[in-house]
């Protein structure tokens, strides 16, 4: 099957009332890893790189390694995501390499750490709503600034210094036509999201909730949405490392967030943790090893399972063979036709 477009795997996670995982990679075993837990729970999925990812790893080797996923698991739906998109070049260039869906984050400037306006947001995100629906892509925005710092691109701070305010998201979505919308509810990238269990003080389900009684045709995003598990933290210290004590978002917030419109769920730090605890066992308890192989295996399988666990958890388990894929130039006609207006249904104006 070849890469689909993440707007047909979020049109079909709304029929089905549930969330999808986007996945960051960096290298082949990531995406091995992901793409096996797949396999494993019949799941589409959502594969998604940074830009710092697609330094790291160069543009080709990234895109051939999705075509290699794609010929390899023919069963199973795959978009291809540029995550955190800082301005329309950078989508743009992501759109003519053969991803299937960009995030143009305009709430932040081009240096992914400023952030704009509401009207700077709103106009550049508009421009690449044109330019990549025109080409049949999906195109995710986002209103409000999280906190924290990944891959370079943040506003740093908790969370909370710019929550999503209701009715920007609702005139946001009517005038860019996002096909995905995520928002700020306190959530923040990175390991260190938290300083105690979330609860209502810092993670502000309430305004997702209020978010989705407004837009409820509208398919929300939850970022910065890793769980970091305390086990998977102290198998990291177990074995030699020094994180800090913190908490991610709980699965359970998560599945709240799912019954109330989320529909992609970003999740990266979980998957570091499980790689990095699984190759510092390896190293401090067989330090006569130096072949790749011998770390690299058990850190994919580590990851792999965490992605399983997440699939499942999230819903999108068993539902890889729902529907049909539709191309690029398919979407494209849906676009021009109005047949996949993104022009939403509002309520409670």
């Amino acid at each position: 099957m070849p890469l689909v477009t993440m707007r047909q795997l979020l049109d079909e996670a709304a029929k089905g009332g549930y969330g999808v995982g986007a996945f960051n990679v960096n290298n082949m075993e990531q995406i091995q890893a992901i793409m096996e837990a797949a396999k494993e729970t019949n799941s589409p999925v959502i594969i998604q790189a940074s830009r710092g990812a697609r330094q790291y790893a160069q543009d080709r080797y990234l895109y051939h390694l999705m075509l290699a996923a794609a010929e390899l698991y023919p069963e199973i739906p795959i978009a291809m995501h540029q995550d955190h998109g800082n301005s329309f070049e950078t989508c743009k260039s992501a759109i003519e390499l053969g991803f299937t869906s960009v995030m143009m984050d305009g709430s932040l400037k081009a240096d992914g750490k400023t952030p704009t306006d509401f009207e700077e947001n709103v106009e550049v995100t508009r421009r690449v709503v044109d330019y990549a629906h025109e080409r049949g892509v999906t195109v995710e925005g986002e209103i409000g600034v999280l906190g924290g710092i990944e891959d370079g691109h943040g506003a740093g701070g908790t969370g909370l210094e710019h929550v999503t305010d209701p009715d920007q998201a609702v005139e946001f979505a009517e005038r860019t036509g996002v096909d995905a919308l995520a928002i700020a509810i306190g959530t923040s990238h990175g390991a260190y999201k938290f300083s105690k269990k979330p609860d209502g003080s810092v993670l502000k389900m309430e305004l997702l909730i209020e978010i989705h009684k407004r837009l409820p045709k509208t398919h929300l995003v939850m970022h910065g949405s890793s769980s970091v598990p305390k086990d998977l933290q102290a198998i990291v210290n177990q074995y030699g490392g020094h994180l800090k004590e913190t908490w991610g978002v709980p699965v359970e917030e998560i599945q709240l967030g799912i019954r109330n419109g989320v529909r992609k769920i970003n999740v990266d730090t979980d998957n570091r943790l499980a790689i990095t605890g699984a190759i510092r066992k390896v190293f401090a308890e067989t330090p006569e090893k130096f072949d790749p192989r011998d770390y690299l295996k058990p850190a994919r399988d580590a990851m792999k399972k965490l992605v399983s666990e997440r699939m499942t958890q999230f819903g999108q388990a068993g539902h890889a063979g729902d529907y049909t894929q539709k191309s690029v130039a398919d979407m494209a006609k849906g676009y021009r036709d109005g047949s996949l207006s993104t022009q939403p249904l509002v309520v409670g104006r």
